[in-house]
């Protein structure tokens, strides 16, 4: 068993900034699920943009691609199961990587605070 694991963290802000001032980030980053989930937290809208930009990127990691590997951050979409916990989902170049590792699991874990939004992702293979 190999175990490969990736780790990312963001400032809030930037993500915010992101959003409000770069025309097509949103659309370009985020798939329509995730876009729906966000907007509807209301006051911590940005936390959880941030909070998957961070999960997409230590993800991207765990691939061992990042994203200079073919993988774009719209191809690994993060959704939450019933009891609110994070899991991806993997499209295009990203399911094709995943495929080729023969990955028997993933993890991912995300959190954030007033200032930073951070993910850990880990992939058993």
């Amino acid at each position: 068993m190999a175990v490969y694991c990736g780790t990312d963290i963001i400032e809030i802000d930037r993500i915010k900034k992101s959003l409000l001032e770069i025309e097509g980030f949103r659309d370009r980053v985020f798939t329509e699920q995730e876009i729906n989930y966000c907007e509807n937290r209301k006051n911590a809208k940005y936390e959880s943009y941030a909070a998957r930009f961070a999960a997409k990127e230590a993800i991207s990691k765990a691939l061992g691609t990042g994203l200079s590997g073919g993988i774009c951050l719209k191809q690994i979409e993060i959704l939450n199961n019933g009891s609110g916990k994070p899991y991806a989902v993997f499209h295009g170049k990203a399911q094709e990587f995943y495929a080729e590792m023969k990955a028997k699991s993933m993890d991912v874990s995300i959190s954030h605070c007033g200032t930073y939004a951070v993910a850990y992702a880990v992939i058993e293979v």
